[in-house]
């Protein structure tokens, strides 16, 4: 997992609440449990017209013009604003996969549903949690301000705006030391390797016939 520092992104401003995690990466598309290639079905009934298929070619299909990561202004955004409740409904991991493959790195919104807070945290996305009122203004300024781009340090826990403006963020310690480190579940498994391969060694002095082959 990569680790995350200091993130200066292009902000896309996604003017919904309640965004489920069916919106952000339909169901056809949770056939495969690799992380990568879910970024170009990220939001596939928003972004297209006709009805996306897993494996298909979409660089021809036809794009609703209007959706925010359809227009050209917001091109390569990794910084995501939406409303309150973002990643509701089911627990598919795959909406953060989708939103990390797309080149998202930061989701602010006022709320967010748990297992989809929690998940983002495992795949290497930082979810932000600001006031409404914060967030607002983070709205009208993107979309004033064409290039909008937000400055988000997450050892001081900050979000810093074009202006000048700073909002401070909370994190618990846990989440905020993995995401600094790099480290998913895998990674804090891999910490205790030494300590792992010396309990396999006694186990083989213990108990022999575990590990004896089997013909």
């Amino acid at each position: 997992m990569r680790p995350f520092t200091l993130h200066t992104g292009l902000v896309a401003p996604l003017d919904l609440a309640n965004v489920d995690t069916d919106m952000i990466i339909p169901k056809q598309f949770l056939k495969s449990i690799k992380r990568t290639g879910f970024g170009k079905n990220l939001f596939d009934e928003l972004r297209y017209e006709d009805e996306g298929q897993p494996d298909q070619d979409c660089s021809a299909r036809p794009l609703k013009k209007d959706f925010v990561l359809n227009q050209e202004r917001y091109k390569g955004a990794s910084v995501l604003i939406a409303r309150k409740n973002f990643g509701c409904g089911s627990s598919r991991e795959h909406a953060p996969w989708a939103l990390d493959d797309y080149g998202f790195r930061v989701i602010i919104a006022p709320s967010f549903a748990d297992i989809f807070f929690n998940n983002c945290f495992k795949n290497g996305l930082l979810p932000i949690v600001l006031s409404e009122a914060q967030v607002e203004q983070l709205f009208t300024e993107s979309e004033a301000a064409e290039g909008y781009a937000l400055n988000v340090d997450l050892s001081a826990q900050t979000v810093t705006t074009p202006s000048g403006d700073e909002f401070s963020f909370e994190v618990d310690a846990f989440r905020k030391e993995c995401l600094l480190n790099g480290l998913d579940d895998i990674g804090l498994t891999l910490q205790h390797a030494d300590t792992i391969r010396s309990y396999e060694e006694k186990r083989k002095q213990t108990s022999p016939w575990l590990f004896a082959d089997k013909k």
